[in-house]
């Protein structure tokens, strides 16, 4: 009995957000299953069993095969190089096609060696960083050597091989031998970008200020979660196995993480999330969303995570009514009844011939919990939904709903709304001009790119039969790939309706985009975005993309000026200017769908692109919610002679990566803002502050006439120091000379 009483006193006292923590431990036991694709370690045991058991030599060659896959999967690129070798001895020269799979496959594993030797057990600034050179070349030659002698068989005796073309070039650039090296007939322009704009180079700076976490695919968010005016970096991996972590923004020019005090450190999975005030206390929550690409393995629960304000996080999901089990990986949160209150539409994933998981519209009830509308509110979609985005698209007031489908759908949905009443929305996408493109499409969002007052729709393709490596050499020798990756800019023509400019825009380039989002990195006022790509496969090695935003009217590919183009899997991305120095930085997650194409995240320091102006507004909603989400801002400034408008809403970005709600807004060389106007979502009234001093950084609370302004603390990230201005927060008010409509 003595012993019974002293076993139960020792018992390990639950963990803070228990009953999450056990449900995803649930997910996780689930998800080590043969017949899930991503659970390579159940694929390995797998392979065993048929390779320790079998007496049919053709099905333990094939489990051979997986088993070595699967060990790339996991990272042990040496065994797997062992198994390939061992496999290619005894397979006969005459069964060309079986060899020269094999032989790929090899190849992929040298490469992948000598990532891992270089790239991350030597991991640097320009690593794997696109075109290679400098320090991103590698000093461990051996993998991209092996990798180079089996790609050139294979070419020799198949030059169209674009696959292997684009992997020989790259593998040559690793070890400082492209262009001049390569053989002529083999010899690939890879440098697809317009040279003619150029941009100050970036610096991958997160291992400095120790945001460089490695990890799987998943999201991020920059917020400021403890109301300090630094904003915060949250992050997620979408495996059932990978924390969340919190990295708090001391004001210094360093970052704590704090993931284990917070109450996050115990909480797994999440592919993307984002923040939210969901009870309107002023302090933003988080909304991790959970399963998306699992299909059947992918039924995890989401988790809504209250910010108590005092470092701490409560999974709060079972008591909001937010708690069901879908594959997911996208949500948009908005007043869609302009009640005050923030809703959530979720779109989840029902796989072509699978379970069906339709989408969820929840709304607030005001009270901390939610009622599910979707089936009343006519947006019960059931589609391989991959992203959403949310914009009053025809100002009427009310904001509606994009969805980006692998299905090739496009649907926009009209919010029907009347104020305080039920939500209905209308399907619209034939009648707006969006349906006839039937390309499949991942990453989207609503942006006023050409600053007119009308958002416009950008939607990334993601649809692929070939390697993304054979797509990336096709793009470089102009072979023909229909519309496979490229991306989709539809401009709003302010009648309901949509033009497709893609092409005119210069945008219809191949990027195959996950993790994406905007911001304006020279402050010219015009958003430029950066698209990370890639796909599950560890053959996978294209750049990601940073297009400039060139006056509204063009975009160009600035990627190999700014050092940005990384050829690891991108991720979660977020524009944040987290030096203050004004010019906005780019945070990317990095990372692939398998333990061993885990990567360290990059933070892209911006060295600043000129001289231009900014100004930075953080709204609060009295009678609209709190978060100010959904608010309308239009500044004007004089640039010269001539008087400029842009315009922002004020959201967290494209639909796979967050960026602060507080709005960084660009206004080129003019050294007063003439004027800015709010429109808050619920009143439709608007106020306006005129004469507002470039690069200030400014607080606005719905319905007062005081402007608060405030200072930041400047950082010298790049010398470990905190930086030039060590004042602390100072306010100051000033008084709206405009009274609100």
């Amino acid at each position: 009995m003595l012993l019974i009483i002293a076993c139960a006193s020792c018992r390990q006292p639950d963990l803070p957000n228990q009953p999450m923590i056990d449900l995803l431990k649930v997910w996780e036991r689930n998800y080590d299953n043969p017949g899930n694709i991503f659970s390579a370690t159940a694929t390995l045991r797998s392979c065993d069993s048929v390779i320790d058991h079998s007496d049919d030599a053709d099905m333990v060659q094939l489990a051979l095969n997986k088993k070595a896959n699967a060990l790339l999967q996991l990272g042990r690129e040496q065994q797997a190089i062992d198994i390939f070798e061992d496999i290619l001895k005894k397979i006969p020269q005459s069964s060309i096609d079986q060899r020269q799979a094999v032989m790929r496959d090899l190849a992929v594993a040298y490469l992948r060696f000598g990532e891992r030797t270089n790239c991350i057990h030597m991991h640097g600034a320009e690593s794997c960083i696109f075109p290679i050179s400098g320090s991103g070349m590698h000093h461990d030659k051996t993998g991209s050597e092996k990798a180079i002698a089996i790609y050139e068989q294979l070419l020799s005796s198949n030059p169209g091989d674009l696959e292997s073309k684009w992997l020989l070039n790259i593998a040559y650039m690793t070890v400082g031998r492209y262009p001049q090296q390569v053989p002529p007939q083999f010899l690939l322009k890879l440098v697809n970008d317009d040279s003619q704009h150029t941009v100050k180079p970036f610096t991958d700076i997160a291992a400095q200020v120790g945001l460089n976490f490695k990890c799987m695919a998943g999201g991020s968010i920059v917020e400021d979660f403890d109301n300090d005016n630094y904003p915060d970096v949250v992050i997620s991996s979408w495996s059932p196995s990978e924390t969340m972590h919190y990295y708090r923004n001391n004001g210094n020019g360093t970052f704590t993480d704090r993931s284990d005090s917070s109450w996050l450190g115990h909480l797994t999975g999440g592919l993307h999330m984002m923040q939210t005030d969901y009870n309107n206390d002023g302090l933003k929550d988080i909304f991790v969303l959970r399963g998306g690409w699992k299909g059947e393995f992918g039924k995890a629960p989401n988790s809504l995570l209250r910010n108590n304000g005092n470092g701490t996080f409560t999974d709060v999901t079972k008591e909001s009514g937010l708690l069901s089990f879908h594959p997911t990986q996208t949500a948009a949160w908005a007043d869609y009844n302009n009640d005050g209150w923030l809703d959530v539409f979720i779109g989840n994933e029902t796989l072509p011939g699978g379970e069906l998981h339709t989408c969820e519209f929840y709304l607030n009830n005001k009270n901390g919990t939610f009622t599910e509308m979707a089936a009343t509110a006519g947006c019960a979609i059931n589609d391989f939904v991959k992203g959403v985005t949310c914009s009053d698209y025809d100002n009427d007031g009310f904001t509606d709903i994009f969805i980006s489908t692998l299905t090739g759908n496009k649907i926009l949905l009209k919010n029907d709304a009347v104020k305080n009443g039920p939500v209905r929305f209308t399907d619209v996408s034939k009648k707006a001009g969006i349906s006839n493109n039937r390309a499949r499409t991942f990453p989207t969002w609503f942006w006023d790119y050409d600053n007119d007052g009308w958002p416009d729709i950008l939607v990334c393709g993601y649809e692929f039969t070939e390697s993304l490596s054979y797509y990336a050499a096709a793009e470089a020798t102009q072979t023909p790939i229909n519309n496979a990756g490229k991306v989709f800019l539809f401009r709003n023509k302010h009648d309901g309706t949509f033009e497709d400019v893609s092409a005119k825009t210069g945008l219809n380039k191949i990027a195959f985009a996950m993790g994406s989002n905007f911001g304006d990195i020279d402050n010219d006022g015009y958003l430029d975005c950066y698209l990370g790509t890639g796909n599950p496969q560890l053959k996978s090695a294209i750049p990601n993309k940073l297009f400039k935003n060139i006056q509204g009217t063009h975009f160009l590919d600035v990627t190999t000026t700014a050092r940005v183009g990384n050829l690891q899997k991108g991720h979660g991305v977020s524009f944040a200017d987290l030096d203050n120095d004004g010019n906005q930085d780019i945070y990317i997650k990095m990372g692939g769908a398998y333990t061993g194409d885990a990567y360290e995240n990059a933070l892209y320091l911006n060295p600043g692109q000129g001289s231009n102006n900014w100004v930075t507004l953080n709204l609060e909603g009295t009678v609209s919610n709190k978060a100010a989400i959904g608010a309308k801002i239009k500044v004007v400034f004089k640039e010269g002679d001539t008087l400029r408008a842009v315009y922002r809403d004020v959201n967290t970005g494209g639909s796979f990566g967050a960026n602060p709600l507080t709005q960084h807004i660009g206004i080129g060389r003019a050294a007063v803002a003439e004027k800015i106007e709010i429109t808050w979502p619920v009143t439709g009234k608007s106020q306006t502050f005129t004469q507002i001093p470039a690069n200030t950084h400014m607080k606005i609370t719905e319905g007062s006439n005081n402007l608060v302004t405030y200072q930041l603390k400047r950082f010298n990230f790049s010398h470990h120091t905190v930086a030039v201005n060590s004042r602390p927060v100072k306010q100051q008010v000033l008084s709206c000379p405009v009274p609100i409509k």
